[in-house]
Formats: structure tokens, C-alpha cells, sequence
């Protein structure tokens, strides 16, 4: 089955390239220029008043498809902002700064987490505990006695690790042993949309975060947070949707914060991408396209540019300098780990010259995948490869 028609103006505009980085910026399908033009109307229609609109229809809606996707319980639990740092920092400044904050995670974390967390730690009272993710046939081991042998106020890890496509161990293996008061977030953002996912478990004990800018489609600007139910955090960095609905009321000296995931909004955004990411995720339903059929056509996809890899026997894009650790429970691109970041760059600028986009950084060659994508597309990048 072809998935291009859905992406047919994004195709277009690249009639010669392959795509091969939508883990970092994905196509939008066609559903998101209308859902773009509806933004626009309802703000014409509505001028100051389009929040009754967008709180009250848009935002639900999309909390309702995101509960459905990710099989959580609570779809008022579904917080939005333009960025997962911003949310990110709002579960962060529920820390007093004045105060110990013990942290554990891991050396394979998006920038976002990772440059500020090394800012926090220029305080003092600031210790983070970083596990290493490689060896990766050891690294749940490794986790799990982190996890057991020491207790810290917060955990912070991905769902599928950005610089190799590896997925993290199960939290069925270890959220048992974490004490009641440690916060746990989950950097959802490579698995949303991607990797089947069911947070059914642990809706009431796991901050989880991701976006529309890669698996979801939407482009950038619409990132949200699985808020656990009954939260009772109090975040300093906060903003006036934060208690959306005591706005008309006087405001006391408390301040106070709504029950439900709006407790850790922020303040004015620009919604047109929520719009983008409910047209998105309605053609997803109404076409009965669900993540596993999304992962099992990727699953093909990557079996057959292993085999053409296997063909070309290339002396740098092999399997041999691919990090994996388990391919049938692998993330959405393949990340092969080179001699050093020239050789990556060299081949990275070859390929584009042939037509093929990719993604690199440092030592590491990042090839993507999405329903964008057909097996015989791959040709190109096999004459691309047989000519370095």
C-alpha cells in the first residue's frame, strides 16, 4: 500500500530528494494546510473570543485523539506548549532552587534535556547520575541497579534514544522500585507516533512528553505533557492557562493552579499547529491508520535497506557500524556510527548531492523513515552508495 497521496504538495516540492530525516523534521501530510487555513478563519471569526473556541473544541479533541493513541485513561491530563523544554522546566521549577535535587538519566538525552541540566548543575546542590546507554546489551541492567540502589527526586529518560534509535528498557521493569514522591518523566518525543505505546499503566505516576515536529506530522509548535493524575506540583515557571478558568475571578494571594494537566501550561501560544496536529491525527482515525500499522510498514522499510545495504557491502554505511540493539523493537531511523564526524560529513554531502537527505551528528549517520516512503524508492539511494 502507497501512503504518498497523503503528502502530495510536500513531494512536489522535492520531486528529486529522499527523505530519509523525518526523525528530525517529517513532512506534513495535506490534512495540515486546511487544518492551517482553519486557524486563521476561527481567528477571524473570533478575534479575542477564539479561546472559547480553541478550549473549548480544538484542545479537547486533540486530548481525546492523544488519549486514544497513547491509551491513556485521562485525556484532561494532556497539557500543551510551543516546546517540550518549556514543560520540561515547568516540572523542574516545582523544585524549590534553594534545595537538594538529585537526578538520574542517562548520556543519550535530546539538547533540550542535556544543556540544562549542565546549567543546573552550576548549582551546587544539583547532582545528576548519568548512565551510559552503551554498551547497549548491558544498559538495562546497569538502569535497573541505578534505579534500586539510589533514590532521587526526579528521572529523566527517552522512550527511544535520539542519537541511535535504541528504545529504552521497559518501565514495566523498573517503575516498580521507585519510590512514590520521585517525579518520572519520559521523553516520548522519537516514539510518539512511532513506536506503539500504552500508558494505560501509568497514567497516574509518569510525566510523558513529545510533539508534532517528527512522527506526528504537524510540524513545529505543538508539544504537549501526559500529566499524572492528581499532580499536586506547584510549578514556579508558570503562566495565566495555567488557571484558564478562575481568570474573571479576583485573584488571591495564593496562587493557585488548575486540577487537571492545565496546571503546568505556560502562557499566549500560537495554536494553529494543535490545529495541524488534530487534522493529522483525525485522518489517522478516521482511516483506522494505527501506529502499529505505521511501525510495521517502517519495519519493512528498514528490512529492505538493510538488504540493499547487504548488496552494496559499502565500507562505511554496513551493518557492522550499526547501533542497534534489538531491530524488531527499534525506533524509526537506523544510526550508523562512523570512523569520525568527516568521514560522516563527506558521505552526508555526497548523498545530498544524489538526492538523498539525511542526518548527521558527530560520528553518527542518522537514516530515517516514514509511510512516505516506498521500497522500490530505495534504488536511488543503492546508485547513490554504489558510486563512493
Amino acid at each position: 500500500m502507497s501512503y504518498k497521496k497523503h503528502y502530495s504538495r510536500y513531494l512536489a516540492e522535492h520531486p528529486n530528494s529522499l527523505h530519509f530525516a523525518p526523525h528530525s523534521h517529517h513532512y506534513w501530510p495535506d490534512v495540515t494546510r486546511d487544518a492551517q487555513l482553519a486557524y486563521w478563519d476561527d481567528s477571524a471569526r473570533g478575534v479575542d473570543h477564539k479561546w472559547g473556541t480553541i478550549f473549548g473544541e480544538r484542545v479537547p479533541a486533540v486530548q481525546k485523539y492523544l488519549a486514544q493513541l497513547l491509551n491513556h485513561p485521562y485525556p484532561e491530563q494532556f497539557v500543551f506548549a510551543s516546546n517540550t523544554h518549556e514543560l520540561l522546566y515547568r516540572v523542574i521549577s516545582s523544585y524549590a532552587p534553594d534545595k537538594p535535587l538529585k537526578i538520574l538519566s542517562t548520556d543519550s538525552e535530546f539538547h533540550s534535556f542535556s544543556r540544562q541540566i549542565r546549567r543546573l548543575q552550576e548549582r551546587p546542590q544539583v547532582e545528576l547520575v548519568s548512565i551510559a546507554t552503551e554498551p547497549f546489551d548491558t544498559f538495562e541492567a546497569r538502569w535497573l541497579a541505578a534505579v534500586q540502589n539510589q533514590e532521587f527526586d526526579l528521572i529523566f529518560t527517552s522512550q527511544v534514544f535520539y542519537n541511535s534509535g535504541v528504545v529504552a528498557p521497559d518501565l514495566k521493569t523498573w517503575i516498580d522500585v521507585v519510590p512514590a514522591r520521585t517525579q518520572i518523566i519520559i521523553d516520548g518525543y522519537h516514539g510518539c507516533g512511532a513506536v506503539p505505546t500504552d500508558l494505560s499503566e501509568f497514567a497516574d505516576r509518569v510525566f510523558y512528553l513529545a510533539g508534532g515536529y517528527k512522527y506526528l506530522q504537524a510540524g513545529e509548535g505543538c508539544c504537549f505533557m501526559a500529566v499524572p493524575k492528581g499532580s499536586q506540583l506547584r510549578p514556579e515557571f508558570t503562566g495565566w492557562f495555567a488557571d484558564f478558568e478562575n481568570l474573571a475571578k479576583p485573584q488571591q494571594a495564593q496562587v493557585e493552579y488548575a486540577d487537571d494537566g492545565m496546571r503546568f501550561a505556560g502562557a499566549t501560544m500560537d495554536f494553529s499547529a494543535v490545529y495541524r496536529l488534530e487534522s493529522v491525527l483525525g485522518w489517522w482515525y478516521r482511516d483506522g491508520l494505527t501506529v502499529t500499522a505505521i511501525h510495521d510498514y517502517v519495519q519493512q522499510l528498514q528490512h529492505a535497506f538493510l538488504s540493499i545495504l547487504d548488496e552494496v557491502q559499502h565500507p562505511h554505511i554496513n551493518r557492522k557500524n550499526l547501533l542497534a540493539n534489538n531491530l524488531s523493537h527499534h525506533g524509526h531511523f537506523l544510526t550508523f556510527k562512523l570512523v569520525d564526524a568527516q568521514t560522516v560529513e563527506q558521505l552526508a554531502t555526497h548523498l545530498s548531492e544524489h538526492g538523498i537527505e539525511t542526518d548527521y551528528r558527530a560520528e553518527r549517520l542518522r537514516f530515517g523513515f516514514a509511510i512516505y516512503h516506498d521500497v522500490g524508492d530505495y534504488q536511488q539511494l543503492k546508485n547513490a552508495l554504489s558510486q563512493t
